[in-house]
């Protein structure tokens, strides 16, 4: 610890508190920058590669799109999975699809087994709090290619992305 404050209250108290030096915020940005040019820069040339982030919570949605745009991917949201296969049915394609578990309407291991059954060959990576292995497992066979715990981190993402690379998934 780099720094330790005292503050004396009253006649006879005194508290330490001890301070964690600060992170440089640059260099994680800078890490982050560079990971996106070598994601998008080791994808398919000329393109960039893109994501459907499938949750029906906002602050979910935000977080998602947030580090997918954070490390160069163009990103769309859907609110379940029945938008979802309604967004593949218009004819957008997408290299990533994250897909949460629990969503009304239609949920994501419904929607994961109808977009598999409509020939989508895109990475899907289930993200969801269930830590259940027997949920985890049931949501795996629907045609998961990864599972992530959330919250989702950049290094989860960065998991993801890796798995593509060696997966041979591509957007259909």
């Amino acid at each position: 610890m780099d720094k330790i404050n005292t503050l004396k209250m009253h006649a006879h108290t005194t508290f330490s508190v001890d301070f964690k030096p600060r992170e440089n915020k640059t260099s994680k940005g800078c890490q982050r920058k560079q990971m996106a040019t070598s994601i998008n820069s080791s994808w398919k040339l000329g393109t960039k590669m893109t994501a459907l982030v499938v949750d029906d919570d906002s602050i979910n949605q935000t977080i998602h799109h947030r580090l997918l745009e954070q490390l160069g991917i163009e990103n769309q949201v859907a609110r379940n999975g029945k938008e979802a296969i309604d967004i593949h049915c218009s004819g957008k394609k997408f290299d990533l699809i994250l897909m949460d578990r629990d969503m009304p309407i239609m949920n994501g291991i419904e929607a994961t087994r109808k977009l598999r059954a409509m020939g989508i060959r895109s990475m899907i990576a289930g993200v969801s709090t269930r830590c259940v292995k027997q949920e985890i497992q049931e949501f795996m066979e629907a045609g998961l290619d990864d599972y992530q715990e959330k919250p989702l981190t950049s290094a989860k993402i960065i998991s993801i992305l890796h798995k593509i690379d060696h997966s041979g998934s591509i957007s259909y």
